[in-house]
């Protein structure tokens, strides 16, 4: 097993593990925010899709007719988006970006709970792992994002039933952003909703 567990831990890959690559593939939940974006966007916007993994929902809005641009830290996710023709900044959430350039800003993060015990450190985990509450990386987007948008600019954030989108909508107004459910679809075990987030006037 010497090979298929990590030097460090003993523990099989978490990306092993579950049989998929270090870079999240497009699921239900991207094809959800990809029809939800794509019915958006119009002619001509700027597009962000953060945490593009593959380029999947970046690809729908360019599809659109969007000036669409992907963002990702992992290094293999930037080189899958660039191989699925969708330019790619490699960056931390909105970080790279100027104030005010975006008209429309997507983003499909980690929002399964996941305790801090159960956690393994590599990019499917990062792709994965909301933390503790699902939020790990929501509340930061919501904390950003409102810089980024253009006048009249949107946000669409994919969520489950587990991240509690009541309360991710209340901590986005406490940024002085409207949020409002656009999309969703039932599954087993959870609910993905898509939000779409504008900035209060």
């Amino acid at each position: 097993m010497g090979d298929e567990e990590s030097a460090d831990s003993g523990r099989p890959k978490l990306a092993e593990a579950r049989g998929v690559e270090s870079v999240y593939q497009p699921a239900e939940d991207s094809a959800l925010l990809a029809d939800a974006a794509r019915e958006r966007v119009n002619e001509g916007d700027r597009a962000l899709d953060v945490g593009t993994g593959s380029g999947y929902v970046a690809a729908a809005m360019a599809d659109a007719g969007a000036d669409a641009l992907g963002v990702d830290l992992n290094p293999e996710a930037c080189r899958q988006a660039r191989e699925n023709g969708v330019p790619v900044v490699r960056g931390d959430l909105l970080s790279p970006f100027r104030d005010g350039v975006f008209d429309l800003v997507a983003f499909n993060p980690p929002y399964l709970p996941t305790p801090e015990e159960k956690e393994w450190d590599d990019w499917m985990e990062h792709a994965l792992s909301g933390g503790e509450d699902g939020r790990r990386l929501v509340d930061p987007f919501l904390d950003g994002v409102g810089r980024v948008l253009a006048s009249g600019g949107e946000a669409l954030l994919l969520v489950s039933s587990l991240t509690d989108p009541e309360a991710v909508r209340a901590y986005a107004r406490e940024r002085d952003l409207v949020g409002e459910r656009i999309a969703s679809e039932k599954h087993p075990y959870e609910e993905l909703v898509v939000l779409r987030f504008t900035q209060m006037e």
